[in-house]
C-alpha cells in the first residue's frame, strides 16, 4: 500500500508576482509540513485572475508568463520533492491562455490550457484543446482549470487516460448577476461543491481542489478547497476560509475499492450516446 497525503490551497493571489511567489513559498512550506506530497494552487496563483468577468480590461490582464519563466521555475525549486500544482496566465505568442503547471524540483510535469471559458474570459483567453493526464511522483494526475470542471467529459476525458487524481485549480467567484445574503446560499458556492463530488464520483476517482480567497475588482471568490474520495465523500475542506485541505489516503486502493462492484469506466457503452454537433 502507498498512502499519499494531499493538500488543496484556498488564499487570495493578485498581480504582484513578488507577493504571490512568497506566499507560494509559504504555502509549499505549510503543505510540506503537514506531510503532503503534493499541492494544488489555485487558479491564477501567479498574477491573480481577471478583476472583472464581465467586461475585463485588455490594459489590466493578468502578467503573461512562458511555462520556462523564472517564476515558475521558481516554485518548481520550491517544490523540490514535491508535486506542486499551479495556475498562471500562459504567453502564446499571439494570443493568452488560462494556463496550469504541475511542477516539481525536476521541472514541468504537465501542462493544461483550460478548454472552457465563460463568456467574459473569452475577450482574454484563446482555449485550450486537448485533456491530457500525465505521469507524476504523486501518480497518474489531469489537470482542470475551473469552468473545466462543470463539463462532465472533461474529467471522464482525463479518468479515460489514466488519471487517479484530478487537480481541479479555480478562481471560482461568488455569483456576479444574483448575490446571497450568506455565502452557503450563493448558487455558484452550491455548484462548486456539486461539481467536485460529482466529477470524483462519477469517474471513481480523487479529486483535489483549489480556490482563490478574498476580493478582486467585483468579483468575492469562494474559497471552499477540498480533497474528495473516489465516492464523492469530502474527505478534507477549508470552507470558506484561507488555508489547506489536507487528506491523507491509499489513492490505488481506494479506487479498486471503489471499483470493486460498479466500474462506471468499464460500463459505459458509448455507441448509444448522443454526440451533439454545433
Amino acid at each position: 500500500m502507498s498512502v499519499l497525503r494531499i493538500a488543496a490551497a484556498a488564499a487570495h493571489f493578485g498581480r504582484d508576482l513578488a507577493f504571490d511567489l512568497a506566499r507560494i513559498a509559504k504555502l509549499i512550506g505549510d503543505a510540506r509540513a503537514a506531510g503532503a506530497r503534493l499541492l494544488v494552487l489555485p487558479d491564477a496563483a501567479l498574477g491573480g485572475y481577471l478583476a472583472d468577468l464581465r467586461r475585463p480590461d485588455p490594459e489590466a490582464l493578468p502578467p503573461a508568463l512562458k511555462p520556462d519563466d523564472p517564476a515558475i521555475a521558481r516554485v518548481a525549486a520550491l517544490a523540490a520533492e514535491m508535486v506542486v500544482c499551479v495556475g498562471f496566465c500562459e504567453d502564446g505568442g499571439d494570443v493568452r491562455y488560462n494556463a496550469a503547471v504541475c511542477v516539481s524540483g525536476d521541472g514541468v510535469l504537465g501542462l493544461h490550457r483550460k478548454v472552457h471559458l465563460p463568456a467574459g474570459e473569452t475577450a482574454a483567453y484563446a482555449p485550450g484543446e486537448r485533456f491530457d493526464a500525465f505521469d507524476t511522483p504523486a501518480g497518474r494526475i489531469g489537470m482542470l482549470i475551473d469552468y473545466d470542471k462543470t463539463f462532465p467529459e472533461s474529467a471522464r476525458s482525463l479518468a479515460l487516460d489514466g488519471a487517479q487524481i484530478l487537480a481541479c485549480l479555480s478562481a471560482w467567484p461568488a455569483s456576479v448577476t444574483n448575490r446571497a445574503p450568506r455565502m452557503a446560499q450563493d448558487r455558484q458556492s452550491r455548484l462548486f461543491d456539486l461539481y467536485d463530488q460529482a466529477r470524483a464520483a462519477e469517474n471513481q476517482v480523487v479529486l483535489a481542489s483549489s480556490n482563490q480567497t478574498g476580493v478582486m475588482g467585483g468579483m468575492r471568490f469562494l474559497g471552499q478547497a477540498k480533497v474528495v474520495g473516489p465516492g464523492g465523500d469530502v474527505l478534507a475542506r477549508t470552507w470558506s476560509k484561507a488555508g489547506l485541505a489536507v487528506a491523507e489516503l491509499d489513492v490505488a486502493a481506494e479506487i479498486d475499492r471503489a471499483r470493486r462492484i460498479l466500474h462506471h469506466l468499464h460500463e459505459r457503452r458509448p455507441g448509444v450516446y448522443r454526440e451533439v454537433r454545433a
